[in-house]
């Protein structure tokens, strides 16, 4: 059982989910206290464990977004298994799954069933497209929302129109954390006594364009036709290629302008004609981009970081993920936590972001092997794990 003291202590989350945005979700109720227990079928189980860099059967994937779990294999295939489950529910206050519509319900495992065990249940349901509707049963993964969500067109390339992808999960990510936020809602309306269980229905696609709304459709949003139109804040986000690297910086207002042409070892630039001012900067776009770039090219980026700082200038170097654990704010901030799993050895990981002063969370212990912690937890329940295990309802 989990030995924590954060705000989520006392808190038992039934994890059937596979992939990221279900287990992300649970890791982050067990980063904050929460006991969660990782229900995996015989067999394949959650396909993260076979998916990337991995050592003695463990991958980076699966590590990144299990630990704090305890693992339980159940054949849900099985009378024996489904009971397994049930008693596994009839006193737990989470329940996450991220299967297609029905699957769960066909398995005798959908909210109405469990709420009937368990009324107090906050059972949540992730799906890619939603419960109903007519993509409702289509198999999704993250690109395929990107796509489906419109982030994949906000990323088009400036110079030829054609859409990018985000290189990372996005998608899978921001239904974790959309999840764990109306988990913890819910708790807090059960605890408050507004309301018992509840069944929380969180779509990918959903969250997604909710993601992507608030900014990327600063234009789109107001629909009149006299509206004054102009591009979005990120459309003009750029890497500036400097003599020896990259880096990324903004200068929005003409202080900052000022200072960006000091940081490039340029300051007479801010007092041309041309760029003297927020107007005439947009009235001559195209020159002052040739300018800078021009500047950018001929400054080591070194200087540059050193003057962007003394000029007060928003701006970094792009890091590199290997540069991330020797970056100085990172070190300050205490983001990595290095150290050794059973399994796949040293292993660097994030601390949760968010810092609780009176209920410290801790991370919680390495990610856990299949069915590791079976025998444990069925014989918590007052079950003859050898007698389980023997039928091949647990393994």
């Amino acid at each position: 059982m989990s030995d924590a003291t954060g705000p989520l202590s006392g808190i038992k989350v039934i994890d059937f989910s596979v992939m990221i945005s279900g287990p992300l979700a649970a890791m982050q109720l067990a980063d904050q206290g929460a006991d969660v227990i990782k229900v995996e079928s015989p067999g394949l189980g959650d396909i993260m464990r076979y998916l990337g860099s991995q050592k003695n059967g463990m991958t980076g994937i699966f590590a990144n977004n299990n630990r704090g779990k305890r693992s339980i294999v159940v054949d849900l295939k099985q009378v024996d298994g489904v009971d397994v489950v049930r008693r596994l529910v009839s006193d737990a206050d989470v329940v996450i799954q991220n299967f297609r519509p029905g699957a769960m319900a066909r398995l005798g495992l959908g909210y109405e069933e469990l709420a009937a065990i368990n009324p107090d249940l906050i059972y949540t349901s992730i799906s890619g497209y939603g419960a109903d509707g007519p993509n409702s049963t289509r198999r999704v993964y993250d690109n395929v929302i990107q796509a489906a969500s419109g982030l994949a067109s906000v990323q088009s390339d400036p110079a030829t129109g054609e859409p990018q992808l985000f290189r990372t999960l996005l998608c899978d990510k921001t239904t974790a954390y959309t999840a764990t936020q109306a988990i913890t809602a819910a708790l807090f309306a059960r605890a408050t006594g507004r309301a018992a269980g509840q069944h929380l229905e969180i779509a990918m696609l959903d969250t997604a364009i909710a993601f992507m709304w608030p900014d990327s459709a600063m234009d789109a949003a107001l629909l009149d036709d006299d509206v004054t139109r102009s591009p979005t804040i990120a459309a003009n986000y750029a890497v500036t290629r400097f003599a020896d690297g990259f880096a990324s910086a903004s200068a929005v207002t003409d202080s900052e302008f000022t200072g960006l042409c000091a940081a490039l070892g340029r300051p007479e630039i801010a007092e041309d004609p041309r760029f003297v001012d927020t107007p005439t900067r947009i009235a001559n776009a195209t020159e002052m981009v040739a300018v800078m770039a021009e500047a950018s090219a001929a400054c080591s980026l070194a200087d540059f970081v050193g003057r962007s700082a003394e000029h007060d200038v928003p701006s970094s170097a792009i890091n590199g993920l290997d540069d991330l654990p020797t970056d100085p704010q990172v070190m300050h901030n205490e983001v990595f936590v290095t150290r050794v799993h059973p399994l796949a050895g040293t292993i660097r990981e994030p601390r949760s972001a968010a810092r609780f002063s009176a209920t410290p969370s801790r991370m919680g212990t390495p990610a856990p092997a299949v069915g590791e912690h079976s025998d444990a937890i069925v014989t918590e329940l007052g079950l003859d794990a050898a007698a389980l295990r023997a039928s091949g309802v647990i393994a």
